[in-house]
């Protein structure tokens, strides 16, 4: 997906960067409209949901292209990644405040982005430790460890899900369980790249 987003991303970004916008506000922005789905989730309003999802997706995608324009700081690295976990586990929680028989699937899906989420950051703390980089998902902030459940299937569910509320429980049962695939991958990635 790369190839196709980054581009348009990136003209956009570069407008973004020449009227003075930074990529920290870009993510700050998209992390309050994202927050908006769990009211319209609670709600069951799942087209504004998904209208917030868009959104939020959009800036997380445009923060980069700004940074990438103006410069890559740690601390927009910082800010992008912990608003882009705490926003995975936004949606299934509004969800469960939806409909209570979506709780167990909704707390099953936030323990699978438990095990995605940590796998990857434990990866990228030792891969900054031992000096190891990769642009294998573009010039980043961090390390960034692919996998079978990225951003761009995560977000193909919470599509699916916005417009077939009645699907979440087995999609999320579905993903979760594909999202603990990607762990058992970066925990054996892990096992090979830093063997002592």
């Amino acid at each position: 997906m790369r190839r196709l987003i980054d581009p348009p991303l990136d003209r956009m970004g570069r407008r973004l960067a020449a009227a003075g916008v930074s990529a920290n506000a870009v993510t700050a922005a998209g992390f309050a409209v994202g927050l908006l789905a769990v009211p319209c989730l609670a709600l069951q309003w799942y087209g504004a949901a998904l209208v917030a999802i868009l959104l939020n997706r959009l800036g997380d995608g445009l923060d980069g292209a700004v940074a990438r324009r103006t410069r890559l700081t740690d601390l927009g690295g910082y800010l992008d990644i912990v608003c882009d976990f705490v926003f995975y586990a936004v949606v299934p929680f509004g969800f469960a405040l939806a409909r209570p028989e979506n709780a167990v699937a909704a707390a099953f899906l936030i323990f699978s982005f438990a095990g995605t989420g940590s796998s990857f950051l434990a990866f990228a703390i030792l891969a900054a430790k031992r000096n190891l980089t990769t642009e294998a998902q573009g010039r980043k902030s961090l390390y960034y460890l692919g996998g079978l459940t990225e951003g761009t299937e995560t977000i193909a569910v919470f599509i699916a899900i916005c417009l077939f509320p009645a699907w979440f429980p087995p999609l999320a049962y579905l993903f979760g369980a594909l999202c603990w695939l990607t762990t058992a991958t970066r925990v054996l990635s892990a096992r090979r790249s830093f063997r002592d």
